[in-house]
């Protein structure tokens, strides 16, 4: 890939960061186009932000027991305390998180991590080795690089020299863990890990656990567009979710909807986070195997599964693997994704799993 001229970096940067803020609305609303609105005396929506998005918790109270406002409010309570104590242990914005303090410790020393990070980091390395390495925690330095990372300021996107130096810190591979004594060891110093493509369907799971310690069995949670749903809607009725058509120019139409009944759902795509320099659209989906941003016809993967972390790490994998290796890796492995693909004509098509297939709940009606 040719890369651009350099542009002028205050342009540059303020479009990345609108861009980027679009997609933290966009995620947020994506998935809550087709849920219900209507409310009963039964249900209560809680709300709020975390990992640089927001999130919606709707749920049931539960019959045969009194559920004064008091236990709402120490619901939202546990609620966020659970996410941020996800975002203190994962997050890359913060100095002293469990994460970023390992990407600051030195090469060829274990390091110990507490059973929710080691959980987390299990998990990605697993989806990591099953996809041959599409998805992958430590593209960080490649992410940033584009201008898509935590700098308030980001550079101008990496020439082929810069690019070369970059992927030598690149590679799961490069991370050894000890399932034992629950260590990662780095074999580079400069090994960066971000697990921004896995941490919110992590959070998905921690917090439809803390409602199901309360004994709430109807549910629906949502951070940043990864969604988890058990029971029953407002209505009565199986939840259901609607899968947005990917566009570029802010509007927002439901092309699809799955019902979705004690599984998670999370989709990942190219049309919200991006930008263009002489005419090149360069997406924050990079690929970790090249170091380059993808640009195949894939626009967006959604993928449902009993875990909203899984779901979350695959929708990445196989948004960077493209609508064909993609699909036929998603297909072979019994996965239930949905693949929307941009056509020569600029149509978008879609391309579901058999798996998928059997979860579609039909056209999203008006």
């Amino acid at each position: 890939m040719t890369m651009p001229e350099k542009k002028d970096r205050g342009t540059r940067s303020s479009l990345s960061r609108r861009l980027r803020t679009l997609l933290l609305i966009g995620a947020a609303v994506l998935f809550l186009l087709f849920i219900p609105t209507s409310r009963t005396g039964h249900h209560e929506t809680l709300q709020g932000e975390t990992m640089g998005t927001t999130y919606t918790v709707r749920f049931r109270k539960p019959e045969g027991r009194p559920w004064p406002q008091a236990e709402t409010d120490g619901l939202a309570r546990r609620i966020e305390t659970c996410l941020a104590d996800v975002n203190a242990r994962m997050s890359t914005y913060q100095p002293d998180s469990e994460v970023s303090q390992f990407n600051q410790s030195p090469a060829d020393v274990p390091f110990a991590l507490s059973p929710e990070t080691f959980e987390v980091f299990e998990a990605a390395l697993a989806v990591s080795v099953q996809s041959a390495g599409a998805f992958d925690v430590t593209v960080g330095p490649l992410v940033n690089a584009y201008g898509f990372g935590p700098p308030p300021e980001p550079p101008e996107p990496p020439t082929a020299e810069e690019l070369e130096t970059l992927r030598q810190r690149v590679g799961y591979r490069l991370l050894v863990p000890d399932l034992q004594a629950r260590t990662i060891r780095k074999t580079r110093a400069d090994v960066y890990c971000d697990l921004s493509g896995i941490a919110k369907g992590y959070g998905v799971d921690r917090v439809a656990a803390v409602l199901e310690a309360e004994g709430l069995t109807d549910y629906m949670v949502e951070i940043g567009g990864e969604v988890r749903a058990a029971g029953r809607n407002p209505e009565g009725r199986v939840w259901r979710i609607g899968i947005e058509r990917p566009t570029r120019d802010g509007r927002r139409v439901v092309m699809r909807a799955v019902e979705l009944a004690d599984r998670s759902l999370a989709t990942s795509g190219d049309y919200r986070n991006y930008y263009v320099a002489d005419g090149r659209v360069y997406s924050h989906m990079i690929d970790p195997r090249t170091g380059r941003p993808v640009e195949h016809a894939l626009a967006s993967v959604t993928v449902v599964d009993s875990r909203a972390m899984v779901a979350d790490a695959w929708a990445t994998a196989l948004m960077v693997l493209g609508p064909d290796e993609g699909y036929n890796l998603a297909e072979a492995r019994g996965m239930a994704a949905l693949f929307l693909v941009r056509s020569a004509e600029e149509d978008i098509v879609e391309r579901a799993t058999s798996a998928f297939s059997a979860l579609t709940a039909g056209p999203a009606k008006p």
